[in-house]
């Protein structure tokens, strides 16, 4: 667990964590409105030299080019739906995915079945200094830290 009290160093831990980032890698990312994962994003983005990150919450999913082709899904309007798992599987992510770094916002259990390898990262906001957690899946991500 690391605690972050600027969007500074929100956006530094995104950058820390995208310099690790491979094809074909998922990252899923929690935490409630405001949290700073739009931050965090845009510092993951800038390590795979991508500028001007924007939140996807109305279109989505929004795709970047860069050192590596960057996903960028928000799925906040997915789970909404009576059926969140037929919305992820609506966006057709697997076809993408291998050659790309996902990242998925709000995906929860629903994208965490779209791999085994995947590494969940989560921003707790309960006062101004937000506390942010790393849980590795796979061979990939097993024992990862922040």
């Amino acid at each position: 667990m690391v605690e972050i009290a600027t969007a500074e160093q929100m956006f530094d831990l995104g950058k820390s964590i995208g310099e690790h980032m491979k094809q074909g890698d998922l990252l899923l990312l929690s935490g409630p409105l405001g949290a700073g994962k739009t931050v965090f994003v845009q510092g993951l983005g800038s390590a795979l030299g991508i500028a001007g990150i924007t939140s996807p919450t109305f279109v989505i999913s929004r795709t970047y080019k860069g050192l590596l082709p960057l996903i960028h899904v928000d799925a906040y309007r997915l789970l909404q739906s009576d059926n969140p798992n037929l919305a992820i599987d609506d966006l057709d992510l697997d076809t993408e995915r291998e050659n790309s770094v996902m990242v998925i916002e709000w995906g929860g259990e629903v994208a965490a079945r779209l791999s085994q390898e995947r590494l969940e990262i989560s921003i707790d906001r309960e006062s101004e200094v937000r506390k942010v957690t790393a849980s590795g899946f796979g061979k990939r991500w097993g024992g990862f830290s922040l």
